[in-house]
């Protein structure tokens, strides 16, 4: 039976040196905004029910569950920025939402009081763009934490987006190592083998700075400075972009 257990010890601990309602609503962009925790969580379970990899499929549900325990750290730092009154009098534009809405719970939503959506969730079935758009994502993820992490001098703040900044640099380098793993699954088969995959068009001017295109497959070097990589794919491969049957029968294999 396929379960998810809440440990209530958190990841790692969280603290503030006191209340802080503009920060708290600053932070709410990594809790409910399109390049937060729950967007992330849910991204990496979702597209783990199509992977056929079992190990990159684990990959995706240890992260995906991670990123879970990553919103609930979020979520307890707004609680202890927020304070305990409500004072909606006192609050600054942009940070009135916990004080007339939730009551100070922290909410699913952005900076700007924008709720969640699950159109921030990005799943295309194929596990080359899949993965590809995650490693953008964690470095996205990774930028907007240090750009919270200049603007605060509380150091019990700072300790808790060090630990889930770096947690994201730790993602990229999985889902690198994965990537490498599927280098001849979905769209990275036949890729760049017509010669108008070797064209560059300069349509800007003056000047030229890139030379016609070469193109390889999406790769990186080994993320790695010790140890193994995990052994290449030894399942079913998926058929190139474009010669898919999109909707197999039912005793069939998903397509990666």
């Amino acid at each position: 039976m396929d379960v998810f257990s809440h440990n209530k010890q958190l990841l790692h601990q969280v603290r503030v040196d006191g209340p802080n309602h503009t920060y708290a609503a600053m932070l709410q962009e990594q809790l409910g905004g399109p390049m937060g925790e729950l967007t992330a969580g849910l991204q990496y379970i979702a597209q783990s029910f199509r992977v056929q990899d079992p190990a990159v499929r684990d990959l995706f549900l240890d992260i995906g569950a991670e990123e879970f325990s990553h919103m609930e750290m979020v979520a307890e730092t707004i609680n202890l920025l927020l304070g305990n009154q409500p004072r909606a009098t006192e609050a600054t534009v942009g940070t009135v939402e916990h004080h007339v809405l939730s009551g100070l719970s922290p909410m699913l939503s952005d900076t700007s009081g924008n709720p969640w959506t699950a159109a921030y969730v990005a799943v295309t079935g194929d596990i080359i763009a899949d993965l590809l758009s995650n490693i953008a994502a964690e470095q996205r993820a990774k930028v907007v934490y240090e750009y919270l992490y200049r603007q605060i001098n509380d150091k019990g703040v700072r300790e808790t987006i060090d630990f889930l900044l770096n947690r994201e640099e730790a993602h990229n380098a999985l889902l690198r190592e994965a990537l490498n793993r599927m280098q001849d699954q979905g769209s990275n088969r036949d890729f760049g083998v017509t010669k108008d995959s070797r064209l560059y068009f300069d349509l800007s001017t003056p000047g030229r700075h890139f030379q016609s295109p070469q193109p390889t497959p999406p790769s990186f070097q080994n993320p790695r400075t010790g140890g193994q990589n995990i052994g290449p794919y030894q399942g079913e491969k998926a058929a190139p972009m474009g010669q898919r049957q999109y909707n197999p029968k039912d005793q069939e294999a998903p397509p990666h």
